[in-house]
């Protein structure tokens, strides 16, 4: 199920709604139980205490593969997997870097490949933004050609001591992600392809489906 060139691991990671939907918390459990490994929770728009009362409504054994956007404090007091910095964030974590735990995954958001190239070593893996026209964001429409990514990616796999890192994200579809996968990403993250889907867990089978 998982596989990317040079035998390292294709990820699915999933990104959640910004605003609470009535049926997530649910549905996340059902994703989880069918598979999912990597869940990023942004809620901009809520408080420490609104997102600690998310994570407090999840399974405890949950709580390893879920990525925080924010709110970062949280990880000090659950078992978290990892923290995640909007680009906003990344000139002020040098100050917060203590809530970082041993064994947290860091990862931030690029929008261009020039802070690709600036900014990836520093991270464990890196969002690349937005790949094809956002289904959840009306009018955000693609930044890059892929054959451009492509390109950028086969120059870094080059290097020694590579490891893939690079994630796509934005208009993600059953329709597109062999293609992400073929252009030498080491993983998608969705969002508006399950969450705005009839049936969530079906829709994140289907990707897998088509990798």
């Amino acid at each position: 199920m998982n596989g990317v060139a040079n035998n390292h691991t294709f990820r699915l990671l999933l990104v959640s709604p910004p605003a609470t939907i009535a049926t997530e918390l649910p549905t996340l459990q059902r994703l989880f139980e069918a598979g999912l490994q990597s869940f990023h929770l942004r809620k901009p728009g809520a408080s420490v205490s609104e997102v600690e009362a998310y994570l407090r409504a999840v399974p405890r054994q949950y709580h390893r593969l879920m990525v925080l956007h924010g709110q970062y404090e949280l990880a000090q007091h659950y078992q978290v997997g990892g923290l995640h910095l909007p680009a906003a964030a990344r000139a002020t974590w040098v100050a917060r870097a203590h809530l970082q735990q041993p064994g947290h995954s860091l990862s931030t958001s690029l929008h261009s490949l020039t802070e690709l190239r600036q900014h990836r070593r520093r991270y464990n893996y890196v969002f690349l933004s937005p790949i094809f026209d956002s289904i959840s964001k009306q009018g955000y429409g693609h930044a890059f050609a892929l054959t451009e990514v492509q390109q950028q990616l086969q120059r870094l796999q080059q290097r020694q001591q590579y490891v893939p890192q690079v994630v796509a994200l934005g208009g993600i579809t059953p329709d597109n992600i062999a293609q992400v996968r073929a252009a030498g990403f080491a993983g998608a993250a969705v969002l508006g392809s399950v969450w705005q889907a009839a049936d969530p867990v079906a829709a994140f089978q289907q990707l897998w489906r088509e990798l």
